[in-house]
């Protein structure tokens, strides 16, 4: 079950006005991210991937939620921050394997963005939000995760899965959207499909 935003639950946090903290944070943040020593096109512009990937995941929140938080907002710019540093390849094959490799990257998105919003100025109420955020805890039942997630595969849609299906066997990447549709909202599923891809691409999309 999808749920949209309501007042009680956005309410705790402050809505986005103009916000030179915030500005600071995204700059700090960026930062980091610039160091990603693999570069990716996005839009006719190559940049660093999780600096490129940052930018259009904050793009994609604010679309999804006009209103959305503070927290939102930085969790979305920080949900791969520095994630070059833990490859995949630092832990064992298989999905113990993986999910060991997913919890280390959450642990330490947690860790660098609670440093980062702390030396900006952020309070603790909210750098621990943020935290839980970028751990998607609540997922399926809080709101703003599900605004996050949906943010994220729109991403991934936009930037990478055309490559992607390149190069794995179609049962298998028919399998990787019906999983990637399900983490979804329905209005993200129609974002989705309003996206400027190649014909094989918007195939996928549409055959589920």
């Amino acid at each position: 079950m999808f749920h949209t935003l309501s007042c009680s639950t956005a309410g705790a946090y402050p809505r986005i006005v103009a916000n030179g903290q915030l500005d600071r944070a995204f700059a700090a943040i960026d930062a980091a991210n610039a160091d990603d020593p693999t570069r990716i096109a996005v839009r006719g512009v190559e940049q660093p991937k999780e600096l490129a990937h940052a930018a259009l995941v904050t793009e994609w929140i604010r679309r999804l939620e006009p209103g959305a938080s503070e927290p939102l907002l930085l969790a979305g710019r920080a949900h791969h921050l520095r994630r070059w540093t833990i490859p995949r390849s630092s832990h064992p094959e298989g999905r113990s394997g993986y999910l060991r490799w997913r919890r280390a990257l959450h642990d330490q998105h947690a860790r660098d963005v609670a440093a980062i919003l702390a030396e900006v100025g952020y309070d603790d109420a909210t750098i621990s939000r943020v935290q839980d955020l970028v751990r998607k805890r609540g997922l399926g039942k809080d709101p703003e995760v599900q605004v996050l997630e949906d943010a994220l595969c729109l991403v991934f849609a936009e930037t990478q899965l055309h490559a992607l299906a390149q190069r794995v066997e179609p049962d298998k990447m028919r399998d990787v959207m019906r999983k990637t549709l399900a983490k979804m909202s329905p209005r993200a599923i129609e974002l989705a499909k309003e996206l400027d891809l190649p014909p094989e691409s918007r195939a996928l999309l549409d055959a589920e």
